[in-house]
């Protein structure tokens, strides 16, 4: 086996030009490793910011990609996991998504069954993968919970937002554009404020009677941090999972006593582990996007050699999520 594959290489950081295809070596998988013939890497904004350099978890020369789908190709010594011919899905926090095939540690691939197009799956297999931390552990959705999710017509917030509403909660969504406010409408949101034009915390206020969302799910951070927080309710739980906007400022842990609220920062890598736990959680959303429970779509598919066109469409905060054909 082994040999070469094609990959997008990354030498130095930058704007989306410096992605380009390069022939890479693609050894023979090692004990404990599968070779996955790829058909779909997911376009994530975390890899705009490796390949921007604004994180330096990438060693250069380096190949980004944090998620992928394909089928198994060839395993290791050892590996009983999985099979020749076995669909796969993957999260690999050291990267190297962006790629026709790759050798990985067999124990980081999950079963993905058959009916779930690769596109899609690539897609959203982090981001649901998060949202199901997010709305069962990191604060559980009961029936009758008022929960608030800011930016619900993007990717994870459309998830929050229908996950929420399937666990018997009343959903608030924010969202600005037009197109963006009808995709939290459709992904369940019972109310939908425009943050452009209207104050979030006044309008959740008079949505509850005065009582405020029990569960805020934010990813946008600075720019909302002081909305949610005065949104949430007694005992409320202000979730801040991303800072698409910038990170939060400092600020007085006192000013939670008057609510005996709560802020936490959850990331999603502790509630996939160990392999059980990624297992189970990966079947229950794959049974949910068969099922067809969840508002899935593409924003857009490109060619692996157009990575760059990706980047630039999603810093231009074109709708999305989009992969790549690999």
């Amino acid at each position: 086996m082994g040999g070469s594959t094609e990959a997008i290489v990354i030498r130095h950081y930058g704007g989306p030009e410096v992605m380009q295809v390069e022939s890479v070596v693609l050894p023979d998988p090692g004990p404990g490793e599968i070779l996955v013939r790829q058909q779909a890497a997911s376009v994530n904004f975390h890899d705009v910011y490796v390949r921007s350099g604004a994180y330096k978890t990438l060693a250069l020369p380096g190949i980004p990609g944090l998620e992928a789908v394909g089928t198994v190709e060839a395993v290791g010594p050892g590996v009983d996991l999985f099979r020749i011919g076995d669909r796969v899905a993957y999260i690999e926090r050291a990267y190297g998504g962006y790629a026709r095939a790759r050798v990985l540690k067999a124990e980081l691939a999950a079963p993905l069954p058959d009916g779930i197009e690769p596109g899609l799956a690539s897609a959203w297999y982090l981001k649901g993968l998060t949202t199901q931390a997010l709305v069962d552990q990191v604060e559980p959705v009961t029936p009758g919970m008022v929960v608030l999710a800011q930016a619900a017509g993007g990717g994870v917030g459309q998830l929050v937002a229908r996950m929420a509403k399937l666990r018997g909660a009343t959903v608030i969504g924010t969202a600005g554009a037009p197109a963006k406010q009808q995709a939290a409408r459709d992904a369940g949101c019972d109310h939908v404020i425009a943050y452009q034009s209207e104050d979030v915390a006044t309008r959740v206020m008079e949505i509850t009677g005065g009582k405020g969302a029990n569960v805020v799910y934010d990813a946008v951070g600075a720019d909302t941090f002081e909305g949610s927080l005065a949104s949430l309710a007694m005992l409320g739980h202000l979730v801040h999972y991303g800072q698409a906007s910038g990170p939060i400022p400092p600020f007085d842990l006192s000013r939670l006593g008057a609510k005996s609220a709560k802020v936490s920062r959850p990331f999603l890598w502790p509630y996939i582990q160990p392999r059980e736990a990624l297992l189970a959680r990966s079947a229950s959303l794959f049974a949910a996007m068969a099922a067809g429970d969840l508002p899935l779509t593409l924003g857009g598919r490109f060619p692996l050699a157009e990575a760059a066109r990706a980047h630039a469409m999603l810093e231009a905060r074109a709708a999305g999520p989009f992969v790549l054909d690999c």
